[in-house]
């Protein structure tokens, strides 16, 4: 029998509720929509798109309001048996109405609602915390990959800061999302706090902040006219067992003065010298972030606080 809104069947099977949507109308559809889209309510839904997402976001014990599945994506079903629970609603309709509602050009054919579990602050400082905190970094690209990183070399949990009225990008935005690779939905992250909030914290709870900067020659220049005294170091050069915090600036201009001057020490990634006249740009936020965090597990490792 037909349905209001487009849905025409509805039957139990050992994977949960399964209906047929047809109409683009439909309430559930709308909500995709708006979802895949970025677009969040004050419940903190998120949708995932692509067969390894949803199977991250299953995988992650976070709430998964229900599943959306095309025709074609239905052969994804098979791979996210083991992880699908039974009472997640699976809602079936056509490719054409799926790919109305995708965020992708080339979508799979299956996206999923999530509800997100922000993250505190003090949540973030739990035993030896090692932070990275993302400072108007605008690229969602980079916010997705120094999440991945985060989550790839240990770091206890990231935040995204805003500064100068300056915000970074969401990390659980479409495109941020797909970068991270699932690891926004996994490892804890702070959206929307104000670098200095985040700041006063991390000194009450005595972690070290260590500020991302580019170049040591052009930066110890900034320091000595802007008349800070803040060492600047190589990444071996800090003691990464301790609590720690990386901040990671914006991809033009970096972080802001007040920033870096009110971090507990400078840190630089030192390259190798250039071999033609127009020399090597130094490392985009994601790689400079990759760089730090991986010499903290690596320290971290050796002194058996493995992640």
């Amino acid at each position: 029998m037909a349905h209001r809104e487009g849905i025409v069947a509805t039957r139990e099977t050992n994977r949960g509720h399964m209906a047929l949507i047809t109409s683009r109308e439909n309430r559930w559809l709308k909500r995709f929509r708006a979802a895949l889209a970025g677009e969040r309510d004050d419940d903190g839904i998120a949708g995932v798109e692509g067969v390894r997402l949803v199977e991250a976001a299953l995988g992650s014990r976070l709430p998964v309001e229900a599943l959306l599945v095309s025709e074609s994506g239905a052969r994804h079903l098979s791979r996210l048996a083991p992880v699908l629970n039974s009472a997640v609603p699976v809602l079936r309709t056509s490719d054409k109405l799926f790919s109305g509602v995708a965020d992708t050009q080339t979508p799979q054919g299956i996206a999923a609602l999530v509800r997100l579990r922000l993250a505190t602050i003090e949540n973030l400082l739990s035993g030896t915390p090692l932070l990275v905190a993302m400072v108007s970094v605008q690229d969602p690209g980079n916010v997705g990959t120094i999440v991945r990183a985060a989550e790839a070399f240990g770091a206890t949990g990231a935040a995204a800061c805003a500064a100068g009225g300056v915000g970074t990008a969401d990390p659980f935005g479409p495109k941020a999302l797909r970068a991270s690779a699932g690891s926004a939905l996994r490892l804890p992250i702070v959206a929307g706090v104000s670098a200095t909030i985040l700041l006063a914290q991390l000194r009450m709870f005595q972690v070290r902040v260590y500020a991302a900067v580019a170049d040591a020659v052009e930066e110890d220049s900034k320091n000595k006219s802007s008349g800070a005294t803040s060492s600047l170091l190589r990444p071996w050069d800090i003691d990464w067992k301790s609590p720690a915090a990386i901040l990671i600036g914006n991809e033009g201009s970096g972080l802001p003065g007040d920033v870096v001057r009110a971090s507990d020490a400078r840190v630089y990634i030192p390259q190798a010298a250039a071999t033609t006249p127009v020399g090597i740009e130094s490392l985009n936020a994601a790689m400079a972030a990759s760089v730090l965090l991986y010499e903290a597990m690596r320290q971290r490792n050796a002194a058996g606080q493995r992640p």
